[in-house]
């Protein structure tokens, strides 16, 4: 039986590529580049020669003829992409590219414990991509990387960077006839005076209160009118909280912004309502798990014939004032809420209700139940911030 010999220090955060036979015994059936992926290969027996390659992390896998294709996550360093991939490598995938722009906040910390191909920065890989430097065997392309700042106000920056780098990465995927999903928002339905369902009749009737979410409905509408559409699928995430948002800054959820500040300060500040019919804190939202949103997002990869815009939510609003006391209750406290004015340069952008129209996601066949709000945020809070900094 060959071994693999002399690659001791290999691990999930260390992927190291040898030439094929080099420090090695391998069969030669086995193609240009051996992949390792965790601890404890050095000398790992194998009952028969490694000549395709596998989805399976730990493996040794060996590209070349007949290579498994490539699973590319833009934004993947980001919340819901570093998500995602931990999602993928769940179902032992680790035939993926990483894109994002790591900068000089904390994403990079969501990378540590993932297992992937390779990373390239966004703008390297656009390049790649618009002089056709990508590998041949690609199947996917989730397309999560944006600005999702909804208080930017640079139009021409999220025009270019949401706008036109999406156009130009559908485009690719398309001709290439690669599957495309990408992230367009919640936030392009505005007001929520045009409802919010995702049926793409209804798509010029949009009016987005920002300038993120017009970069994100631009794309939309530009699909549509080019026929994309019936190509690609199109994800509206509604509120997404979960783990690995603590790089978003201000754009983080309010669980975590919550739970933050029941730590400091024992108590949580919530929005007055400058509606009549909404009391104070009983504003509502769709929030989402982010667990939910990969499940739905994965949904698409594993129904290739599912086509359009749809939903990314829980198909139930809820309040504020739910959700603080959710969080007081998953850290084993009683709720303690102050009501505090609201800016008044936001007071006429903000969105008194959402709730996803999720009719259209049940149609195309994905069936499973979202976790509560209040399961949602104990897992998250029990899980991934109490006793983790």
């Amino acid at each position: 039986m060959p071994q693999i010999a002399g690659l001791g220090g290999a691990n999930r955060d260390n992927l190291a590529f040898l030439k094929c036979g080099q420090k090695t015994q391998l069969s030669k059936d086995c193609f240009h580049y051996i992949w390792l992926v965790t601890s404890g290969i050095c000398g790992q027996d194998f009952d028969e020669p490694v000549s395709r390659p596998s989805r399976e992390i730990g493996r040794v896998v060996a590209f070349g003829k007949g290579a498994l294709a490539m699973i590319i996550v833009t934004g993947g360093a980001g919340f819901i992409g570093s998500n995602l991939v931990a999602a993928l490598n769940g179902r032992n995938i680790a035939d993926i590219i990483v894109v994002d722009q790591l900068g000089c906040d904390q994403r990079w910390k969501n990378l540590r414990e993932l297992a992937f191909a390779d990373y390239y920065e966004k703008d390297d890989f656009l390049g790649r991509v618009l002089k056709d430097k990508l590998p041949a065997h690609i199947e996917a392309v989730f397309h999560l990387g944006a600005d999702s700042s909804t208080t930017e106000t640079n139009a021409s920056y999220l025009i270019k960077n949401n706008y036109e780098y999406t156009k130009l990465l559908a485009q690719w995927a398309v001709s290439k006839k690669v599957r495309f999903i990408y992230a367009s928002s919640a936030a392009t339905y505005g007001d929520g005076s045009q409802g919010f369902s995702d049926g793409e009749d209804n798509l010029e009737n949009l009016r987005p209160m920002n300038i993120y979410g017009y970069s994100k409905h631009l794309f939309d509408l530009w699909a549509k009118r080019t026929g994309l559409l019936d190509k690609i699928v199109g994800l509206k995430y509604f509120n997404v909280f979960g783990p690995n948002e603590h790089h978003k800054a201000e754009m983080r959820s309010f669980v975590l912004k919550a739970f933050e500040q029941i730590k400091t300060t024992g108590k949580v500040r919530l929005f007055k309502s400058y509606k009549p019919e909404f009391a104070d804190g009983e504003q509502k939202r769709d929030f989402l798990y982010v667990k939910d949103a990969v499940d739905m997002t994965l949904f698409f990869l594993d129904n290739p014939r599912a086509a359009g815009i749809f939903n990314v939510g829980s198909g139930t609003a809820r309040t504020w004032n739910d959700l603080v006391s959710a969080v007081f209750a998953a850290m084993d406290r009683k709720p303690k809420i102050e009501y505090i004015d609201m800016p008044e340069g936001i007071r006429n952008q903000y969105q008194y209700f959402t709730q996803a129209d999720v009719s259209k996601l049940r149609s195309a066949g994905y069936a499973a139940e979202s976790a509560s709000l209040e399961d949602g945020i104990g897992d998250y809070v029990q899980q991934y911030l109490v006793g983790h900094g």
